[in-house]
């Protein structure tokens, strides 16, 4: 049986248990939010667990006012929420009712966005987190018990009957049928009746394009529907937590500007998947390499700094930064690259200048490291997470 391994935000959901009548996890199916929830539910007295997607546990909630009524002093655990999204306002008359800080504990898989109801019937009374898959440092101990690990979490992704499946072909064939099941039945429970055909063929050439620029126009083209549509079906994979659109940094700069978005798969293994790349070989002598290293560790840092900023630059001539975090008045640049032996662009270095940044960074599968001139340093990702945090 596989051991537990605690999730990075676990401190924080307890601290909004203790600010928030309800607190909401959400994040993409199986990435580990019912294994995250079930663990800290254990640790309340008399708590309640109930999982929409169960027949048994749904008909619980026939008359969610009485339910919620017999469990007022405790913690409820509803997981799946966006199965009974008519459950808000009932939810909103029990806590303005009982005002009882970490009332309820919901979880989703979708944005909340997708679950208007919540943000409509419970403003001001509830927080939201995000779960990811698996990061590195979440890892990283387990790792050091197995030897290694980086290239593992970055092939597989971070699902965790994926990344911690007995081999890359058990991995691949989960994320396989991960995939088949998100388009045939996960998009359709959210109400919307899109082709899975299409929506797969979109997947498929956004995995394509991976790191590059949106064209949805050419999305639309390629699949014969309009640009719009090709956009609120990029819009819906990332309201799901599939896909990163990555917004262009516009300062006040007279350079002509790239100012259309980004696009990723947010997890690196759902990309390869997608690409039909099952080892690390394969990875090595495909053309997403680089940019499969680059939205492994743009989703990595930006899963672990959410209250940063983030956008990337580009200019008509070139110059170039792959990611750019700020807060609090603080910039950092950040370059990634695939190689055992990175060095600064010509574009990296023009484009700080052209922005006035100080602190940059070359993030690189390497072991320790270095500087290369005076702001810029190469590093390991762990290394570099460390520093900034």
């Amino acid at each position: 049986m596989q051991t537990y391994i605690p999730r990075h935000i676990q401190p924080q959901i307890k601290e909004r248990l203790i600010d928030f009548p309800v607190v909401a996890i959400l994040g993409p199916r199986q990435c580990g939010k019912s294994t995250l929830a079930r663990a800290m539910v254990q640790k309340y007295r008399d708590s309640v667990y109930l999982d929409l997607e169960r027949p048994s546990d749904a008909r619980k909630l026939q008359d969610p006012e009485i339910f919620f009524n017999l469990y007022k002093k405790n913690l409820i655990c509803l997981d799946e929420i966006q199965r009974a999204p008519d459950i808000f306002p009932v939810m909103r008359s029990i806590v303005d009712d009982h005002r009882e800080k970490g009332h309820f504990l919901i979880l989703g898989s979708a944005s909340r966005n997708l679950i208007k109801q919540s943000s409509e019937s419970l403003a001001g009374r509830i927080a939201y987190m995000e779960l990811t898959p698996f990061l590195y440092p979440e890892l990283i101990t387990l790792y050091k018990k197995e030897g290694g690990g980086l290239k593992k979490l970055w092939l597989r992704g971070g699902f965790p009957e994926s990344v911690l499946a007995r081999n890359n072909g058990a991995s691949t064939i989960w994320r396989e049928n991960f995939i088949r099941t998100f388009l045939e039945r996960d998009i359709p429970q959210l109400g919307f009746q899109i082709p899975a055909q299409a929506m797969q063929r979109l997947w498929r050439m956004i995995a394509h394009n991976h790191g590059q620029v949106l064209n949805a126009s050419r999305l639309g083209q390629s699949l014969g529907i309009s640009h719009t549509t090709a956009r609120s079906y990029i819009d819906l994979l990332s309201q799901t937590f599939m896909v990163r659109i990555l917004s262009p940094f516009i300062p006040n700069v007279k350079k002509r500007l790239i100012k259309s978005p980004k696009v990723y798969i947010r997890d690196s293994g759902i990309l390869h998947a997608l690409l039909e790349i099952e080892t690390m070989e394969q990875l090595l002598g495909h053309p997403v390499y680089g940019f499969s290293w680059e939205g492994f560790v743009i989703e990595t840092i930006l899963s672990r700094l959410p209250d940063w900023r983030a956008a990337f630059y580009r200019t008509s001539s070139g110059n170039e930064i792959d990611l750019i975090i700020e807060k609090g008045g603080k910039q950092i640049a950040i370059e990634s690259k695939a190689s055992l032996a990175p060095s600064a662009s010509k574009g990296f270095v023009l484009a700080l200048q052209e922005l006035g940044i100080e602190t940059a960074w070359i993030i690189a599968p390497i072991e320790e490291a270095y500087p290369v001139s005076k702001n810029i340093t190469v590093s390991p990702l762990m290394h570099f997470l460390k520093a900034v945090q």
